[in-house]
């Protein structure tokens, strides 16, 4: 059974109050993965969102059949998923296991519900979502940069 204090250590999850957290524990699956397991594909449906307790894990997008590419490295206290808080769509990368994996799991219907009946939770929930979201727009915009920067074609312009 997960405890508020398990929760507190994802970062998410440390502005809510302990009686949003409670409420938050009983929802929640304790799931575990290998080496190289697939939480989830790109393109399936977002049904859950996710919480590293233990272990890393990637996200990648497959640019051709022979080529994939990390966009991100999720550790302990860091969370993935999203697109399940935004709305009812489909994940945008895959996510595999790095190494085994310990993942704190909420199915998307119970956190909607959740976020409804307690509107306070919900608005802390989605400002730190677009906290995380800012931080990794900035991160990726700075590679990109980094990437025009260096490409041969542009190092004249520099």
């Amino acid at each position: 059974m997960v405890t508020i204090a398990d929760l507190r250590e994802i970062i998410i999850m440390t502005h809510l109050e302990d009686e949003m957290l409670e409420r938050v524990c009983s929802s929640v699956d304790v799931l575990t993965f290998n080496e190289q397991e697939v939480v989830f594909k790109q393109g399936d449906t977002a049904d859950r969102f996710y919480m590293v307790k233990r272990g890393k894990v990637l996200l990648e997008q497959q640019m051709t059949d022979m080529v994939t590419v990390s966009v991100g490295a999720i550790n302990p206290g860091h969370s993935f998923g999203w697109s399940t808080m935004i709305d009812e769509g489909y994940y945008t990368t895959d996510a595999v296991c790095a190494e085994p994996c310990e993942i704190y799991s909420i199915r998307s219907s119970r956190l909607r519900n959740m976020c409804t009946e307690d509107p306070l939770m919900g608005f802390l929930l989605c400002q730190r979502l677009l906290v995380i979201l800012k931080k990794r727009y900035e991160y990726r915009t700075e590679q990109f940069l980094k990437v025009i920067q260096h490409h041969p074609d542009m190092e004249d312009l520099f």
